[in-house]
């Protein structure tokens, strides 16, 4: 069981946090739960724009950052975010719905030494609407 909540793990913080829960964060993995509100980047017309996918996945490398700064198995920072880019991404689905619960899992792998790379699995209902590969580079 997590013993930190996610304003601890993450710098984001409402309405620009849409992660809601953190199911699992072990090593260089993650995965998150949320639930699509209005409040939401991209919300119109009773859903969220598919690419808001990306910074579900940021969000979610945001914990194990985090997470790794507070067990002392990094030297980073919980409270420092990263500047991420987008090296390939698909999309499933055109939309998200009000409502929806997602899931999203995201590995990092480190390229150099603030440079990472993260691949991220978002989910509806164990189906796949959503792979990516971003790039993040944090300031020292």
């Amino acid at each position: 069981m997590l013993d930190y909540d996610i304003d601890t793990l993450v710098p984001h913080r409402r309405p620009l946090r849409l992660i809601d829960e953190v199911l699992a964060v072990d090593g260089d993995t993650a995965e998150t739960a949320a639930v699509v509100t209005p409040e939401w980047p991209t919300f119109a017309a009773g859903a969220a724009d598919a690419l808001v996918m990306i910074e579900l996945v940021a969000q979610t490398a945001a914990v194990i950052g985090g997470y790794k700064a507070l067990t002392g198995s990094s030297s980073g920072s919980p409270r420092k975010g990263m500047l991420v880019g987008i090296k390939q991404a698909d999309f499933m689905v055109d939309s998200l719905p009000r409502g929806t619960r997602i899931v999203t899992q995201a590995t990092t792998r480190p390229l150099l030494e603030n440079f990472k790379q993260i691949h991220g699995i978002v989910t509806i209902d164990k189906q796949v609407v959503g792979k990516m590969i971003l790039q993040g580079v944090q300031s020292a």
